[in-house]
């Protein structure tokens, strides 16, 4: 009988064996254990160099059974600041927290990082009323609650505790837990749109009466259906969100708070948390073998390290034993200096903006607006304000949002070509000719710092003169107020405000931030037929329809000839550490989704036995 046998192990004194092929004869009968010839191949450092050495090694063999070693699995390393988080989906309001609940739990939808766009997950279809009003989703059979096992380091895992399914009660579990005010779910206002949710939100006292008052059945325990306040093709992007994941309401009654403890939870997403080596410092996230959705990505476990200091997570970076983790901004001019292609840029959804009085004696006239927005260099301003950690914008909608357009791709930016020809062809025609132009701004230094620099741009490419631009400080609650439609003569010029995403879709932002009835609209900037295609985009339910509308809105605000109701100058960002073995596209909104993420694993095999 011939057997072939091929196995990994790790040498000592600095020698990596890759391996061996034993080509084995056993005689049937043999009294005295056949001695046969054993091809080695090795990785010998000399000298600090790597050689491959093949060589024959005569060995005695005895007739036992070989036991082949199992393929440890893929794993992704990851660094975390902080602690473990909250992992309730209906509280969390942690950026760690979320991202464990994304691979924690099913969603009703998904949102793809890669493509921008909802898709299905534990919802395989739905359907919408002619209305707009009333959305029904049909749900999976095969996606379960379960007991996760003990960790394991087998390349077939042992199977968790299947539960039982997930079901339309859950989802309107969730639900009614983000209604009652009692929950104190963060943002707990965006599922307002559903009838009867901001009707129970006001209550002290909520009753089953009140809770079955809510817009959402089980019709049965694979459909949900929703009905809602008003038409809104946005409502799919909000079932993306990690407040609307269903949730096991008889584990949260039996437990309450403590339901989410590794001690007491079940989950039902790609990964499942541990009962096996827990700790405040690490936590193992283990592939659900039960997951029936495909998966782009390699990582079968995930292991999270949590720092308390940034010296020691940056050091395990550097040690090679960390895959990704967020650049401490104490080391990050080191780390840009000597590992700048491992950087990784990765913008949230934070835009900063100036934004004009539609009522000022200068900016009520659109050749102002268009002058002074072309007149701003972005690029600049983010890289003298944060050092690269920002991306210019030209329009409003950044990355990572349903209908936003790619950077870079509408809107006119930094044009002083075209800002002087606009200036000309304003009724001033000069900037010195204007009237003094009040430009308010926060206590904060860089808010000052972001106003000078500003009016350092319009003072050279508008030949404005530094008097003509007053600054003026005020505390954040003074901004807002004297900012708000209505505010009168406290309404100053021009300010600088920011927007961050409630939920990634372009009504979140150009609708709920710049529409002229629909928004609070602090420009008062009066109703276009810009306003109506917001509206005709809010509304419907085709994807591609909204995108096209949203883009027409986009070059109607910020390209040439448009609106310029504000100037969008850059949406932050923040720095990763990445190693090169791993690839994966960062969520701009929500958490990462450690499924979709790719691991060379004999690339990081290699580079960690440098």
């Amino acid at each position: 009988m011939i057997r072939r046998v091929i196995w990994w192990v790790l040498g000592g004194n600095g020698r990596h064996v890759l391996g061996a092929s034993l080509i084995i004869l056993l005689l049937a009968g043999c009294d005295t254990p056949p001695v046969v010839d054993v091809v080695v191949t090795e990785v010998v450092t000399v000298e600090g160099f790597e050689e491959v050495v093949t060589r024959v090694v005569a060995q005695t063999v005895t007739p036992t059974p070989v036991l082949m070693t199992q393929r440890r699995p893929v794993i992704l390393d990851v660094g975390m600041q902080g602690a473990f988080p909250n992992i309730d989906p209906q509280k969390t309001a942690e950026d760690n927290g979320a991202t464990l609940i994304e691979n924690l739990f099913v969603g009703l939808t998904n949102f793809n990082h890669a493509t921008d766009i909802v898709e299905p997950e534990l919802a395989k279809g739905w359907e919408v009323s002619r209305d707009g009003r009333v959305w029904t989703f049909y749900l999976r059979d095969d996606v379960y609650w379960l007991r996760p096992p003990a960790a394991s380091l087998a390349e077939d895992p042992p199977e968790p505790d299947k539960i039982r399914p997930v079901v339309a009660g859950d989802v309107v579990t969730a639900v009614h837990r983000v209604c009652q005010s009692a929950t104190k779910t963060p943002e707990a206002f965006i599922l307002f749109l559903i009838t009867g949710c901001e009707q129970v939100h006001r209550l002290s006292d909520v009753s089953p009466g009140d809770l079955d008052a809510i817009g959402v059945k089980a019709i049965d325990d694979y459909t949900v259906q929703f009905s809602l306040t008003k038409p809104a093709g946005y409502f799919l992007t909000i079932t993306s969100l990690n407040l609307l994941k269903p949730v096991p309401g008889e584990l949260i009654e039996e437990f309450e708070d403590e339901w989410q403890l590794p001690e007491n939870i079940y989950t039902s997403g790609p990964y499942l948390l541990t009962t096996g080596d827990l700790s405040e410092k690490r936590t193992i996230l283990q592939r659900n073998v039960e997951w029936p959705l495909p998966r782009g990505g390699n990582a079968e476990m995930v292991n999270i390290y949590f720092f308390d200091d940034d010296a020691g997570m940056y050091e395990l970076w550097q040690d090679k034993q960390l895959d990704i983790a967020p650049l401490p901004p104490d080391y990050r001019d080191d780390f840009l200096l000597e590992y700048m292609p491992r950087a990784r840029m990765v913008t949230d959804q934070t835009v900063f903006y100036i934004s004009f009085n539609f009522n000022s004696g200068v900016f009520r006239e659109p050749n102002l607006r268009r002058a002074f927005s072309a007149a701003i260099d972005r690029e600049a301003l983010a890289e003298e304000l944060y050092g690269g950690r920002a991306e210019a914008m030209r329009h409003l909608g950044p990355p990572g949002v349903v209908g936003a357009p790619p950077v870079d791709s509408v809107g006119i930016g930094y044009n002083p070509d075209y800002a002087r020809q606009q200036l000309a062809e304003s009724a001033y025609s000069s900037c010195r000719l204007m009237p003094p132009i009040v430009f308010v701004v926060s206590t904060l230094d860089v808010s000052l710092r972001q106003a000078e620099l500003i009016r350092e741009m319009w003072v050279k490419e508008l030949d404005c003169t530094e008097e003509q631009i007053i600054l003026e400080q005020v505390q954040f609650g003074t901004l807002l107020a004297n900012t708000r439609a209505g505010a009168g003569e406290a309404r100053p010029d021009v300010w600088e405000l920011g927007w961050s995403s409630y939920y990634p879709d372009q009504n979140n932002w150009l609708n709920e931030l710049l529409h002229c009835a629909d928004s609070e609209n602090r420009a008062e900037r009066p109703c276009t037929q810009f306003d109506d295609l917001l509206r005709q985009a809010s509304q419907s339910t085709d994807l591609q329809e909204r995108i096209d509308l949203y883009r027409q809105v986009e070059n109607g605000f910020f390209g040439e000839g448009g609106e310029a109701p504000m100037v969008p100058l850059y949406v932050r960002g923040f720095y990763m550490m990445q190693q090169s073995w791993l690839t994966y596209t960062p969520a701009h909104f929500g958490g990462e989704q450690y499924d979709t993420y790719v691991i060379d694993e004999e690339l990081k095999r290699l580079e960690r036995s440098r």
